[in-house]
């Protein structure tokens, strides 16, 4: 009876291994889903778990149509050493990074090596409001030299430096092209990060402070325009919010609570 018993466990672990050796990387679209609340997934998905590609999608809302997020496919190895709780994965997309992301760790604690990636701005409408009111398009560059992930129970803590550069951006809402380019340090600080935007060139000046508490947003800041540009970017800057005058300056108050 133990004899038969062993044999039976045996096959069941044998079928186990094989059937997720050999599992379809669309295993990962309800997990993506379920975790995003359909904000982002999966689509024209290939391969197997451990090494497959896929388009990137996102949608401005739960329910709302997937628009691609990403240009290209994203393809993906993650070694089955995450069985026995080792992660060791790397994304790669021609597309958008000049090399291998990797990411590696245990369940609990990972690091994302340094990294960097760029795309078209105009994916950024995909996350809903304001973006997709402002309908930006550009090019959008971040990199980041290590960043370290925490979990906590449901919660997630992240600590490293991330840059994000905006250049050559324009948008739907203004006939002005270029509006200018625009740098966004992001300071993350384990449950909590920094944000400080500057501008990097006009003729539409973007700067301003904020912070991430527990997922919440704060944000600080001030829209004006380069001297002499004033009347080219009067339609704009009545979108963008109230105006106010501070010194002999008129700028359009960015405030996000």
């Amino acid at each position: 009876m133990r004899r038969a018993l062993l044999w039976v466990m045996a096959g069941l672990l044998t079928a186990s291994v094989t059937a997720l050796a050999s599992a379809p990387a669309a295993w990962l679209v309800p997990l993506i889903d379920r975790q995003t609340g359909g904000r982002f997934s999966m689509a024209d998905v290939q391969g197997s778990l451990w090494r497959g590609s896929a388009i990137i999608g996102a949608a401005a809302a739960r329910d709302e149509p997937l628009a691609p997020l990403l240009p290209g496919r994203c393809a993906w190895q993650i070694s089955p050493m995450v069985l026995l709780g080792r992660l060791d994965i790397q994304f790669e997309n021609p597309s958008v990074t000049p090399q291998a992301i990797t990411i590696r760790g245990d369940w609990s604690r990972w690091e994302i090596g340094p990294g960097s990636f760029s795309l078209p701005a105009d994916g950024l409408s995909a996350l809903g409001a304001p973006l997709n009111t402002i309908q930006p398009a550009g090019t959008l560059r971040a990199s980041w030299p290590l960043l370290q992930v925490v979990r906590e129970g449901r919660d997630v803590k992240v600590t490293g430096k991330l840059q994000i550069d905006l250049t050559q951006m324009v948008s739907a809402l203004s006939p002005v092209k270029p509006l200018g380019a625009y740098r966004l340090h992001i300071d993350f600080r384990g449950d909590s990060s920094k944000l400080d935007l500057q501008s990097l060139s006009g003729p539409l000046l973007l700067t301003g402070r904020g912070e991430i508490v527990r997922g919440a947003l704060r944000f600080s800041g001030q829209a004006s325009a380069q001297e002499g540009e004033e009347n080219r970017l009067a339609a704009l800057m009545n979108l963008l919010g109230q105006r106010r005058q501070v010194g002999n300056q008129n700028i359009v108050a960015l405030e996000f609570q």
